[in-house]
């Protein structure tokens, strides 16, 4: 069992929290039992840190003390189980996507993920500005289902060009000059592109439109969340598209 903080093997764990040493190892951490499995069925789990004490069934186990995994973990209760996962590498797309510019909330990004599963979304692309995936409060936020879709980063003013060339169609949210939800038509491959809490989509990037869309709210209600929004398009979207 590791008891000592300044173990090397705690010292290499606790960096992986970190983009720059997820990007340098191509590993990431996921904390809890759910998460775990989850790596593990879709083959990518590494190895495991324990707390002592507990017993799992996996391979490459390392118990560990709780002082140790407290200083691991980034979670205010201490997990009896922290998975070290390869990070998940991006696939050829061929359905409908959601395009992200610049959303920085981890909580957003991980509703967004979770809704993309939900509703059939082959493909989450992450433009330049966006919140790191692999940021833990992201990968928890996701339940797991990260490891069910898949995820691309790219500079979305050469990226949205490319698709609409290969017959994607382009929709932008535009609360001032778009379309409302409950009258566009969905047809063919779509991607939806979903901006900064802040300032919204990007000007440059509404300008690659096909179709600038909004969703009707109560004038009470200045605006929604860009977690709930994109996940009210999605369903609307997948509802249309059966139609």
């Amino acid at each position: 069992m590791i008891n000592s903080l300044n173990n090397e093997r705690v010292k290499r764990w606790t960096s992986l929290n970190d983009k720059k040493y997820q990007e340098q190892e191509g590993l990431f951490l996921i904390e809890g039992e759910h998460l775990v499995e989850e790596a593990f069925k879709s083959g990518h789990l590494v190895e495991t840190i324990v707390l002592d004490g507990c017993n799992y069934d996996y391979e490459n186990v390392s118990y560990v003390s709780e002082a140790v995994m407290k200083k691991i973990t980034n979670l205010t209760n201490v997990p009896k189980i922290i998975g070290v996962s390869k990070k998940i590498q991006p696939k050829d797309f061929n359905g409908n996507m959601v395009i992200l510019d610049r959303v920085a909330d981890p909580g957003n990004l991980g509703t967004i993920i979770r809704s993309a599963v939900a509703f059939g979304i082959d493909t989450i692309v992450l433009g330049k500005g966006s919140v790191n995936v692999y940021n833990p409060k992201v990968v928890r936020a996701t339940e797991g289902l990260l490891f069910h879709i898949n995820i691309i980063e790219a500079d979305l003013e050469e990226f949205i060009p490319k698709i609409k060339e290969n017959g994607y169609k382009i929709f932008v949210t535009d609360v001032l000059n778009g379309n409302s939800l409950y009258e566009e038509k969905f047809d063919g491959l779509c991607a939806i592109v979903m901006g900064n809490e802040g300032v919204g989509v990007n000007e440059d990037i509404k300008a690659l439109r096909d179709e600038a869309l909004y969703i009707p709210i109560d004038k009470t209600c200045e605006s929604l969340n860009v977690g709930v929004a994109t996940s009210i398009i999605l369903y609307e979207m997948a509802r249309g598209l059966k139609n």
